[in-house]
């Protein structure tokens, strides 16, 4: 077993938020001065999503803010593209900041927005960095030849559902796409599959803990898997491991507001050679578990499979 998870799970719920709230799940997690910071996703009462705010001191024991982090904006070019809720958000340390992608939903689709904060008590809205329809942007902590680096999945008929990296000067402009990794047909990931966490450095190549999804007559089915990315040059994927690494099993992650679904927009390293992986468990709450990043870069290494 690569994760093994927190007994203590789920590590928040609906109830432990002091607003009403229906769900918390998809959280990203981000160390900010010995302190893990959590920004959740939460479907209000009338079925949109906001964005809330917990803190831990051991990363497994979270308190909530008495009051959401960001909700959508309700003017100007943000207010047009947040109108149906702000979702699945992820956190990348870079440059002195903390940077958040974020799905701004609309009567346009779904298009990544990107804020910033320092403090995790003020928030600055950047831009609108994609156009619809796009999910799951996540942003590499570090840059390459001078350029930001990003992971994302565009849906597109011709190739659904795959991951793609794109570069950029100054974070509001992105350029240089290439698609890299794709479903692979009647495996476990075939139906679409997209960035999870933020990547991780590791000195065998970036971790990209990602999901993959595979169509059943109940239903589509969410589990994790990793891959492998070149150090110098994030677009070469050295493996993508064959099998998935976590897959829904506990009650709390087959029932929910969405059955049998772990989805993860966060992972911590930690200094011990562990990593605590984050996922939403059946779009309802909020679950941790750890692995040894030498067992998941090993995972991949060991039994890789073609990424397109």
């Amino acid at each position: 077993m690569l994760i093994e998870r927190y007994k203590g799970n789920p590590i928040l719920q609906p109830q432990d938020i002091p607003y009403p709230v229906a769900t918390v799940h998809n959280a990203a997690v981000v160390k900010y001065r010995e302190k893990y910071m959590m920004l959740f996703r939460s479907h209000k009462m009338n079925g949109r999503s906001i964005l809330g705010l917990a803190e831990s001191s051991d990363g497994f024991h979270f308190t909530a803010s008495k009051e959401p982090f960001m909700v959508p904006e309700t003017t100007g070019e943000f207010g047009e593209y947040e109108a149906y809720g702000v979702e699945d958000p992820r956190i990348t340390f870079i440059d002195g900041e903390y940077l958040i992608t974020y799905s701004a939903y609309s009567r346009h689709g779904v298009r990544i927005g990107l804020a910033k904060t320092r403090d995790f008590k003020t928030v600055e809205r950047v831009a609108l960095i994609t156009e619809a329809d796009y999910r799951n942007v996540v942003i590499f902590p570090e840059k390459f030849n001078g350029l930001y680096a990003r992971l994302d999945r565009p849906h597109s008929e011709i190739a659904p559902w795959s991951i793609w990296i794109s570069y950029s000067p100054d974070l509001k402009y992105w350029g240089g796409s290439k698609r890299i990794m794709k479903p692979v047909q009647y495996h476990w990931d075939e139906m679409k599959i997209g960035p999870g966490a933020p990547p991780v450095y590791t000195s065998k190549g970036w971790l990209n803990i990602y999901h993959g999804v595979f169509p059943t007559m109940d239903g589509s089915v969410y589990r994790l898997g990793v891959a492998l990315h070149d150090l110098k040059d994030p677009s070469h994927i050295i493996a993508v491991g064959d099998d998935w690494i976590l897959q829904p099993e506990m009650e709390y992650e087959i029932t929910g507001y969405v059955h049998n679904v772990v989805f993860t927009c966060a992972a911590v390293p930690e200094d011990d050679g562990t990593i605590k992986i984050y996922w939403g468990g059946a779009d309802k709450v909020m679950c941790v578990g750890t692995a040894r990043i030498d067992d998941l870069v090993q995972h991949c290494l060991s039994n890789p499979r073609n990424p397109l």
